[in-house]
C-alpha cells in the first residue's frame, strides 16, 4: 500500500508539472482533420512522447473497433452520447481526474455533464453545433434558414446535397424539422421521420462525413455539417455560409477517453493534462476551428477564429439543444431507421 501510494504521488507531481520529459509512445484514435499536427509536435518536444494517430469516420466505426479488441490504441475521441455505452461495455477506465493538474482549467459547465458526471471517464476535446453548409453562389433564396434545404430542397440544390454519415445527427435534424420530441420512441412520430428521410434521399448525392473536398470541388452545393468544419470550407470557398436552422439545432461535445486496454496509461495521462493547458487548447481550436472548453484559451486564438460567425452563433435567435443519451429502446429504433436509409 505504501509503495502504491508513493507511485500515485509521483504521477500526480509529474502530471501537475509542465513541461514533463517522459520519453515514450502513445496511440490515439480520432476523426480525420481533428488533431493538430502543431499540438502533437509541441507535445513531443516537451515530453519526449511520440504520438501516432489513426482516423475513423463515425462514432459507430470507432466503438466497433474498440469493442473488437486488439486495436492498440490508448486514447480515443468519443461523442457525448456514446460514452455511457462505452462505460457499460467496459471499454473505458477511469482517468483519475484529481491527478491532472490542469483539470482546474475546464469551464465549470463542462465538468458535471450528464453523460459523465464529474468527468470520471473523459476530458473535453471540442464542442459545437450541427447545421448546414450552403454555397450561396448557387442558392440563397427561400428556405435558406431552414432544414428544408436538405429535406425539401429547392430545385437548385436537388442532387447536390450531402448528409453526414452520422445516425444521430441525421435523425435529430429530421426531428427538429418535423418539430417532434427528441429521444423519441413514438411509433407514429418515427414513421414520419423514416418517411421524410426516404423521401428526401432521392435529392441527396452522398451520405459522408468528409465535406470539405465535396464542397470546394463544387460536387455538392449544400451539406449537413458541423460548425467548425463549415468554417474550414468557407475559408477555402468564401461563398459558403453556415446556416443555423430556424427550427433548432443540436449542441454536441466530443471528448477524449482512456481505453480500458490502454498500454501507455502514464503517457496518456500526461497528454490529457497537456491539452487542458490554455495555450494548447487554443492550438487545437486554431487547427480544427471548433470551440474548446478551457478557460483562458481565448487569448491564444487566431482572431479570424475567435470572431468567425460559425463560432459566435446566430445571436440567440435559433434554439440550440443538447440531446442526452437516448434509451436502448430508442437507439434500437433509430438504428433500424438508419439501416433502412442506407440500403
Amino acid at each position: 500500500m505504501k509503495l502504491k501510494g508513493c507511485l500515485t504521488l509521483v504521477l500526480s507531481v509529474l502530471l501537475a508539472a509542465s513541461p514533463v520529459f517522459a520519453a515514450g509512445k502513445l496511440h490515439f484514435y480520432n476523426w480525420a482533420q481533428y488533431t493538430s499536427p502543431e499540438l502533437l509536435k509541441k507535445f513531443t518536444e516537451e515530453t519526449g512522447i511520440t504520438v501516432t494517430v489513426d482516423n475513423f469516420d463515425s462514432n459507430e466505426t470507432m466503438i466497433a473497433k474498440i469493442k473488437a479488441g486488439g486495436h492498440g490504441y490508448d486514447l480515443s475521441v468519443a461523442a457525448d452520447y456514446i460514452i455511457p455505452v462505452m462505460v457499460k461495455m467496459g471499454l473505458l477506465q477511469k482517468i483519475g481526474i484529481n491527478q491532472l493538474g490542469n483539470f482546474k482549467n475546464i469551464r465549470p459547465e463542462h465538468v458535471d455533464v450528464d453523460y459523465d458526471p464529474g468527468r470520471q471517464y473523459s476530458i473535453p476535446w471540442h464542442w459545437g453545433t450541427t447545421g448546414i453548409s450552403l454555397n450561396t453562389q448557387y442558392y440563397n433564396g427561400p428556405k435558406a434558414d431552414s432544414w428544408a434545404l436538405l429535406f425539401d430542397p429547392p430545385d437548385e440544390l436537388k442532387g447536390k446535397i450531402n448528409m453526414l454519415a452520422s445516425m444521430n445527427a441525421v435523425i435529430n435534424a429530421a426531428l427538429f424539422y418535423l418539430d417532434l420530441p427528441k429521444c423519441n420512441s413514438n411509433k407514429a412520430d418515427l414513421k414520419k421521420v423514416n418517411d421524410l428521410l426516404i423521401r428526401s434521399k432521392q435529392h441527396w448525392a452522398t451520405i459522408d462525413t468528409i465535406v470539405l473536398e465535396k464542397m470546394t470541388s463544387e460536387d455538392i452545393y449544400a451539406s449537413q455539417n458541423w460548425n467548425g468544419a463549415s468554417m474550414s470550407v468557407r475559408m477555402e470557398l468564401p461563398s459558403v455560409k453556415y446556416i443555423f436552422p430556424k427550427e433548432g439545432m443540436h449542441i454536441w461535445q466530443d471528448n477524449v477517453v482512456l481505453l480500458a486496454d490502454a498500454k501507455n496509461v502514464k503517457e496518456a495521462k500526461i497528454f490529457l493534462n497537456f491539452i487542458m493547458a490554455p495555450e494548447n487548447a487554443a492550438l487545437m481550436t486554431n487547427f480544427s476551428r471548433f470551440a474548446n472548453a478551457i478557460i483562458g484559451s481565448e487569448q491564444y486564438l487566431d482572431a479570424k477564429i475567435a470572431t468567425a460567425p460559425e463560432m459566435t452563433g446566430a445571436g440567440g435567435a435559433v434554439k440550440t439543444v443538447y440531446i442526452p443519451q437516448c434509451s436502448q429502446k430508442v437507439t434500437a429504433i433509430y438504428t433500424k431507421i438508419w439501416n433502412n436509409l442506407l440500403k
